[in-house]
Order: C-alpha cells, then structure tokens, then sequence
C-alpha cells in the first residue's frame, strides 16, 4: 500500500524524523541541495554551451532567467527519490524552514515533477510532537522566500562570475570575489592597515596599595593615579595612532616624573576624600541566535565558527536543540515555561522574575520565522541527562545554561567608587581612585556568566569588595610604585569579533558567516596566528584593487543595503528580476556589467600588486608575485618574505634587512657543464644554490637546497655542484624495474620508488646510500610519517573533550602535527610548537574530522560514508554520452525563470 514520502536534506536528520513517525512513512534524504547553477562548462548542457550566458549560467538578457542543473554527485540520489514519489500516496517536503530550506523543497518539486499531493512541512525542532504537529498543519511552499533566495544566489553567481575574472588577470589566477567574502577581507585588512600605522607610545601612572586602619579592617586595597592637580592622567586612549596624545587638558607623566612624584608622595598624609555608593543591576542576555552562538562558542570553547556550526547541526537534527540558523532570539510561550520551571528546580524561587521575559530583536534585517537556538521540547534534559559527550555535551551545555539564564532573576549589588589623595612635598595635588562591587544577590549569573573579546569587561560581573571607607578616613600607604604602560594596536579580528562585526553592520546573514571564515581561510586571504586572524598579502592586492576600482562592491554601507533590498524582495515588498536589471546594467548609477569592462583596461596590474612599504616615498613596496610575495627596492633588488612574517610586522627596518640579505647572492664559482655561474641565495624557504640566472617565459634554473649542516657563508663551489646533482637515481629494483631515487624534499631527505616513499636518517645518506640499502628500506613496513613508531611525542596537550582520548604534539615527516591517536591533523601557518594550546590543537582536529576523505588515502569508508564515496566514484566516472542524453532530455526543466 502507498505510504507518504517524507523528503529532508540530511541522513541523520531523515534517521531522527523516521524514528518518530514510524513505519507509515516513508522518510528519504535529498543529501543537500540536488541542483544548482552550472560550477563549469562541463556542467552546461550541449544544448546551451553555444550561448553568450552559458559561462554565467544566468541569462542575462532573458529576464536572468537561471540555468538549473542536477550536480552530479546527486544523479543517482534524484533517480531514487524519482522512484520513490512513483509508488507515494503524497508527497511531504520538509527541508529547512529558511530561504534555503525553501528553496531546496522548490527545486525538489520542480525537479520530481509529482503528480500526487504537495505538502509543505515547518518546524523548528526535531521532536515528536513537532514533527506530528508539522504533518497536520502543512502549508504551501512560499515562494516569496523562493524568489528571495534565488535572487540572492544570481546576485552571488554575477558577483563572482564578473569579478573574479578580473583577479586572475590582474593579480594572480585562482583567486575569487563574493558580495560577502570581499567585505569580510576588507575590515580584516583595514585592521592589519591600522596596525601597520600604529606607532607605540609610553605612559607612565602610579599604583598605590592601602589600608584603612581607622575602619578596624586592616585589609589592603589597591588604587590608582588619577588626576594631577585637577587635571585628568593620561591614559591609552587619549593617542592616536601616531603615538602622539590627541587630548591637550591631560597630564602625560614619563619615567622620571612618575619616579619622582613618588619620592615627592614619600611621607604625605593620605585621605579618603569621597566615597560614592550606587546601586548594580544586570540583566541577563537573550538566548543564542546563530551569530552570537558562534560568538560565544568562539570566545568560551575556543571553537572556530565552522566547528559550532557543525556540531549545533548534529545536535538539532539529532533533536537536542531547536533550528540553529536563526536571526530570533524569541521564545515560545512552552519554551519560556520549560526554562522558567528549570530555573525553579535548580536555584528556587527567588531566582525567577515576576513574569516571563521577552527579548526584542536588536539585528539590523532579522529575518525567518523562528525562535531562539534553545533545547528542543517543552521539558528540557539538563546536559547531564542527555548523555552526550565531547563537543556535543559542550555546545548543548552551552545553548541550555544561556536559555534558563535568560529566564532567570536580575543580578544585584552596590558599586562603590572611592577618591583618595595627598599633598606632595612639592605642593602637588595627586589623587587616586579605588572601586569595588558587592553582588548581593548573583540572579543569573548563578547560571551564566557571558563572555567578552574585552577582557576588562568580564571583570564587570566579578566581584570586587573594598574595606568600609568613609570621607576623611587617614589612610596607611602600604607601598606606592610607578607604573609604566605602552599603548597597543588594534587588537586583530578572531572569528567571534569578525562575525560580531559584520553582524551590526548588517553584511551578510548570520547563517552564512561560517562558510564566509572558511572561505576567506581556504582562498589564502587569511591565516591564523593563535586565534587572530591575519591577512596575507595577496588580500592587501586583492582589497586594494577592489577599493580602487570596485569602491561600491566592497562598500559597507552598499553591501548593507542589498541585504535590506534582498530582505524587501523576501516580503514581496520588491521584485527579484527589475531588481538585479538594476544591479547588473545600472538605472542611473553604473551597473555591474559596465563596471567591469570599463574597469578592466584601466587597471595596472603592477600598481595594484604593489604596496608601499615605510610610506610612499621610501622606495620599498611588497609585490605578490607568482611564487609568493616579495619585497623589492628596484628591478634588481628582490627578496622573499618568510610566510609566518605578519604584515604589520614587516617595518622598513625588517624589508631593508631582507633585501641585504637577498643581496648578498654570493658567486661560488663556474658550473664546468653549463658555464654558468652557480649562486648560494636567500630563498622563502631558506639557502639554495642556483645554477645561472631565471630564463625568460616559463623556465626555470636548476636549484638545490642547502642541507641543514652547510652554512651559506661558507659553502664551496664542489659542495654546490655535489648539490646539485641531487636527485640521484640510486638503481633499479630487480623484481620490478622501477627507479630508486634519493631526493631532498621540503620535509627531509627520502628515497622515492613510483608513488612508494621511504625516509632516510640523514641528508648526507642521499649520497651514500646504496641500491642494496635502499632494497632493504622498500622491504620494511612504511613506519607513519616517516618517524618509528616509539618517538616521543614534543608536548603533552591534555584530553580531546569530543573523543576522551589524550592528544599530543608530534613531529613528523611533513612537520609538527597534532594527533588523539585516530586523527592527525598538521600544524597550519601561523601555529607553532611553543605556542600550540590545548584548545587549538582541539580546534585541529575537529577540522580535521570534520573534513572530506583525501583521495586515496585515510582508513576504509563504511556505512553511509562508503556508499556516498561510490554513489560520487559512479557519477563522475559516466560517460559523455550519457550525460549529453541527460541534458538534452531535460532542457525545458532546468531552464527555471527566476519567478
């Protein structure tokens, strides 16, 4: 008998739902998205690749009409769920209840073509009560979200597809532009910029310690310099970024005037002068919304906004907690008891407020019907019933303290700021303050304590108590000390910053910030270092470019406004198509189309990919070049920077010393085969000799790497030539006449058979080694990593929380990495030995796990995994033919106007 089909996006979501309605459903997976705009011309169907658009993939002049194509990783998915609505008495489509969720169930029925009932299934939490409720109360698909969503992945596809063209060309090939990504490079750059202006500057202040003795509590407490004879003390934020302090009624004091105010204070009389009493209260903060998930996951389990996005998806569709792409931080009437009632059990009474509270949205273009990220159901399981472990337990534990927190009393207290001062010997009026809270009653706070990317705001929920003080109490001083200070530079973005920065600029939506931070990562404008997130160099060209000839595109205030258009279209309040007329060919204001090739002919790829270094007129500018980034002084003055060098790091002083050392090319001597001469030099990876100089187009000389025990300094032409013959065929193996050859990789010397490798124990074996020897080594099993089996981890990093097994620092062929002794994962740029902490060497390996399988390498697929990894192996390896079939078959239903 016909059952009803229920298609998710996701197994383990589909797993959940079937669980919960039974054996009178059926529930399949669509596996994601089962179509989408052509990624290449191997995509296009032959019907179209003769088109002027087909490299777009929209037809431009057609009313951006979109060409839809099934990917093929899903062929064979869509032929099953085919199949499957044949034999269904109805059909139930419950994707995501978002743009994208939307847009997937659109793409699902155009593609099905069903010839049964449609019902559209909503819901914002995995549980059976939600999910019977959803199968009662369908609606019909939305297609105002439809048509929102599709004008934002054409506006996405032109944006890219005309920009990016122009980065290859100009700068360097492979690199991509986005609506968002290019934003979310720029505020990363400008702050790299500021920090690259930032001159220090020093201050000094003094530090006092006391006691009240007249109080009969003799405790000390600190107080610091305030003012100075009625004028305000100096502090860090009264410079500027040039160091010079940008406020005149201030007093700068410096080493020798704070050392001398305090022989001048040596013996004065100290006295409290005023004691100010207010009440404190705080409320409590609203639960999580996707962007201040990944905030405060980012700041409290230094997770990365990728990894708590993950784990918030497996947790939701393994029914814990409620829909985890949300710009809601509301709660349902059922939620809001269930966090009332778990705030009564766990602290009483007293702890609860008079009535439920409700938050209002502070998000410039909230958007989507949902509620707050909070435990799912209307009776929540604290994380000790839950049962979950590692990063699941962590994130839930989270999400659930921060919604009964939200529902919880006002925390309370008395703040107290007290003034004291002296007379100095020298008739100077010095004045100091003291401050302290008392929390009288914690209110929330018992619950949740929130974070901060400040650290001196976490010090605001802290308690601070000061001894009774009262005007005109005598003071002891217990010691007074000079303090010297230096202003910093503009903290770095982390990704908690980054996202929060975004988010109250309204670029963007919350539910893409993950997958921007990786993107900006995994391009290479962006590096790590610690949790910062540093720009490279080919960001700096890539954002000059942008500024200089794109100004609008990579506009904060622009890039607000399409998301507040695209938001109009998402309420019928516009239409997609005259919308992107207006983006693409202009309605007084130049569009994209005219833009780019206007732009393109007037841009000097040399200019842009040049970036002055110590000002302008200094003569030293950074070039991104094909191999790298450089710095240069004139055409024959070059060197490579070293990769880990930060921008701001790379001062006139440090380029001047990388050119000298570039400089200083040493000629050893007269290659006897070529003539040439051979050259020790300073390369990005360290000393190399070269045999003559770089031929024109795309050649390329003969150069070898200095082994770790030669010294550029002192290294002969014979030593170089010996280098030089590297890599050395060692022999042929008898049993299957392959090659054997030594060569010296990046990662240490090896003998390499065909695609098999062995390590070798030192660089000079490269030449010693034997054909015998070598035999010998291919024979043994291949030890990990080319390390025995025993070595000694470099540092012990603790207990990964999400597998419970210890983690260690290793070394290895291919460098230091970090392994629980299932994953590995390598060190990235920016990492190093000494500063690798526990949480980075966990935010690794959650990567790592959470990456796709390398081709042909890793432990054997099983389950779901193996079947995906055939289903794909299957789908790329079909014939052209087949695939030409395809296309023409369907050249009506992929074609979709964008209404």
């Amino acid at each position: 008998m016909p059952k009803p089909l229920v298609i998710v996006e996701s197994p383990a979501k589909a797993k959940t739902i079937a669980r919960y309605l039974g054996s009178d459903f059926h529930v399949e997976s669509s596996i994601g998205h089962i179509r989408d705009l052509p990624r290449n011309a191997a995509d296009v169907p032959p019907a179209y690749k003769g088109e002027t658009w087909a490299r777009l993939g929209v037809d431009v002049d057609n009313g951006f009409k979109p060409l839809y194509v099934v990917t093929r990783d899903k062929k064979d998915q869509v032929k099953k769920l085919k199949s499957l609505v044949k034999d269904a008495s109805e059909l139930f489509l419950a994707t995501d209840e978002d743009r994208e969720g939307e847009s997937i169930a659109w793409h699902l029925l155009e593609v099905l073509a069903p010839t049964i009932p449609v019902k559209r299934m909503v819901f914002h939490e995995i549980t059976r009560s939600a999910i019977e409720r959803s199968v009662r109360d369908w609606r019909e698909l939305d297609r105002r979200l439809v048509d929102a969503q599709e004008t934002r992945r054409i506006l996405d596809r032109l944006y890219g597809y005309e920009v990016s063209p122009v980065l290859w060309k100009k700068v360097s090939a492979g690199l991509s532009a986005g609506r968002v990504q290019s934003v979310a490079t720029r505020l990363v750059v400008e702050r790299e910029r500021a920090r690259m202006r930032f001159r220090a500057a020093s201050y000094w202040d003094l530090s006092g310690t006391f006691s009240n003795d007249a109080s009969g509590d003799t405790s000390a407490f600190p107080a610091g310099l305030v003012e100075l004879d009625g004028k305000r003390l100096a502090t860090g934020k009264d410079f500027d970024e040039s160091g010079k302090l940008a406020r005149t009624a201030v007093v700068r004091l410096d080493e020798a005037g704070a050392t001398g105010l305090v022989d001048r204070l040596s013996g004065s009389e100290f006295r409290v002068r005023s004691v100010e009493e207010k009440p404190w209260r705080r409320t409590p903060h609203p639960p999580f919304m996707t962007s201040t998930l990944q905030q405060e996951a980012g700041r409290k389990l230094r997770f990365s906004a990728a990894r708590t996005m993950r784990v918030a998806q497996e947790l939701y569709e393994s029914g814990y907690i409620t829909y985890m792409r949300t710009d809601s931080t509301t709660l349902s009437s059922e939620a809001l008891q269930a966090a009332r009632g778990q705030a009564k059990a766990l602290y009483g009474d007293e702890y609860l407020p008079s009535k439920p509270r409700r938050y209002d949205n502070k998000v410039k273009n909230a958007q989507e019907a949902h509620e707050a990220i909070r435990p799912a159901g209307d009776t929540w399981n604290t994380p000790d019933q839950t049962g979950l472990h590692g990063d699941q337990r962590r994130l839930y534990e989270l999400v659930w303290m921060r919604t009964v927190a939200s529902q919880m009393a006002d925390a309370q207290g008395q703040s107290v700021v007290a003034r004291l001062g002296a007379i100095s010997s020298a008739g100077e009026d010095a004045e100091f303050s003291a401050s302290g809270r008392v929390i009288t009653f914690p209110g929330f706070l018992r619950a949740y304590v929130e974070g901060s990317d400040d650290p001196d705001a976490e010090l605001e929920d802290r308690e601070v108590r000061l001894p009774p003080l009262a005007e005109g109490d005598r003071l002891t001083v217990i010691a007074l000390e000079p303090e010297g200070h230096t202003t910093q530079p503009p903290a770095r973005y982390t990704e908690a910053s980054l996202v929060k920065a975004m988010e109250e600029m309204g670029v963007g939506r919350p539910s893409t910030y993950a997958s921007i931070l990786d993107t900006i990562e995994g391009r290479g404008y962006v590096w790590k270092k610690g949790s910062a997130l540093v720009p490279s160099w080919t960001a700096f060209a890539v954002v000059g470019l942008l500024e200089q000839h794109f100004s609008d595109l990579v506009d904060y205030g622009f890039t607000a406004s399409m998301e507040d258009d695209l938001d109009e279209i998402a309420r019928g309040d516009q239409e997609g198509v005259p919308w992107l007329s207006r983006f693409y060919f202009g309605n007084g204001r130049v569009g994209l189309k005219e833009l780019v090739s206007h732009n393109l002919g007037e841009i000097d790829a040399r200019e842009v990919n040049s970036i002055p270094i110590g000002g302008a007129d200094s003569g030293v500018v950074v070039r991104v070049g094909r191999y790298g980034p450089y710095v240069q002084r004139s055409e024959d003055e070059r060197a490579p920077i070293p990769e880990d060098l930060a921008p701001d790091e790379l001062t006139l002083e440090r380029a001047v010393q990388l050119l000298e050392a570039g400089s200083s090319d040493r000629v050893l001597g007269v290659d006897p085969e070529s003539g040439q001469d051979v050259v020790v030099k300073a390369g990005r990876f360290g000393p190399y000799v070269q045999v003559g100089e770089v031929p024109e187009g795309d050649g390329r000389p003969k150069t070898a790497s200095l082994f770790k025990t030669m010294d550029p300094t002192t290294i002969s032409l014979d030593d170089a030539l010996r280098l030089l013959t590297l890599p050395r065929v060692v022999g042929v193996d008898p049993a299957d006449g392959q090659e054997i050859v030594a060569s010296n990789g990046r990662y240490g010397p090896y003998l390499k058979k065909d695609k098999d490798t062995r390590s070798l124990e030192s660089e000079d074996r490269l030449f010693s080694v034997t054909l015998d020897e070598a035999l010998a080594l291919f024979a043994q099993p291949k030890t990990r990593r080319g390390r025995a089996a025993g070595a000694a981890p470099l540092r012990e990093l603790g207990t990964d929380p999400a597998t419970g097994t210890p983690i260690v620092l290793k070394e290895g062929r291919f460098g230091p990495y970090v392994t629980d002794g299932t994953t590995n994962a390598s060190l990235r740029k920016g990492d190093t030995v000494e500063g690798m902490t526990p949480e980075r060497a966990q935010e690794l390996l959650a990567e790592r796990r959470s990456a796709p399988p390398r081709p042909g390498r890793g432990r054997k697929a099983s389950g779901s995994t193996k079947k995906a990894a055939s289903t794909k192996k299957a789908a790329s390896t079909k014939k052209a033919g087949s695939t030409k079939k395809a296309g023409a078959k369907k050249q009506t239903s992929t074609r979709q106007a964008g209404s």
